[in-house]
């Protein structure tokens, strides 16, 4: 795109920035590591205390993605006007909106935005919905498996034997437990289990289609998307729809 046929915008701003890029970081080291802990016995690692160490850290991991998205999902109350929900949400009269923007692009002429365009507005909500599912159900997992907090101490407590402590409950062993109990919490978690795998199948299908779809905007001439979330300011050829 020629910059002197632009005009920088302020876009996206610096919490929202720090979230996308923390965000995607968690996203690859706990995609790594799942890959890992679901291949493990292909790969040579076996025993209970590397299963144990591999979810210690994926669930550490997970810590930092779980609040670095709550801390975004609070942003978008408090943060500028692309960063709010106002400019996620699909919002008053959107097929409209969507309408004419895909209008716009088959005339050649794209309406541009300093936010998401239309489409991407509903790209961006199902990330967010996806990457909530992942983060709750990560949350179960980590209190079912390996008893982490916030709600390991809940399912401790579900577990113990009649007599013992649920601080004495410890990852992959029955010791202390009722057995009925235990069988409970084990088909409880399967299913969330499962949730929480498909949910990543289905948020890196969704990742590889946002990336493609940036570097066919950018390509297209409706804005700087990518520099935009490095530097906070977009280029944009035309007056944008959502000043």
């Amino acid at each position: 795109m020629n910059n002197t046929t632009t005009r920088p915008y302020k876009s996206w701003d610096l919490p929202t920035r720090l979230f996308h890029w923390i965000n995607f970081l968690c996203v690859m080291i706990l995609s790594f590591l799942g890959l890992v802990m679901l291949n493990k016995g292909a790969i040579g690692i076996s025993g209970t205390e590397a299963s144990i160490g591999l979810k210690t850290v994926h669930v550490l991991v997970g810590y930092v993605f779980a609040s670095n998205l709550i801390i975004r999902l609070a942003w978008a109350f408090f943060g500028n006007k692309q960063a709010r929900w106002s400019s996620i949400l699909p919002g008053k009269n959107f097929t409209q909106r969507l309408k004419a923007y895909k209008t716009s692009v088959k005339s050649g002429q794209p309406q541009t935005f300093v936010g998401h365009t239309p489409d991407g507005r509903l790209s961006i909500m199902f990330m967010l919905l996806l990457l909530t599912v992942m983060m709750v159900t990560g949350l179960v997992r980590a209190g079912t498996d390996i008893y982490y907090p916030p709600l390991g101490g809940i399912f401790a407590s579900q577990v113990a034997a009649e007599g013992v402590a649920p601080s004495d409950i410890r990852p992959y062993d029955k010791t202390g437990t009722d057995p009925d109990k235990l069988a409970e919490l084990q088909a409880f978690k399967g299913p969330v289990g499962d949730i929480h795998l498909y949910t990543a199948y289905v948020l890196w299908l969704m990742i590889l289609l946002h990336v493609a779809a940036v570097i066919r905007l950018d390509s297209s001439g409706q804005g700087t998307l990518i520099s935009a979330m490095f530097s906070g300011k977009k280029q944009l050829p035309r007056e944008p729809e959502d000043l």
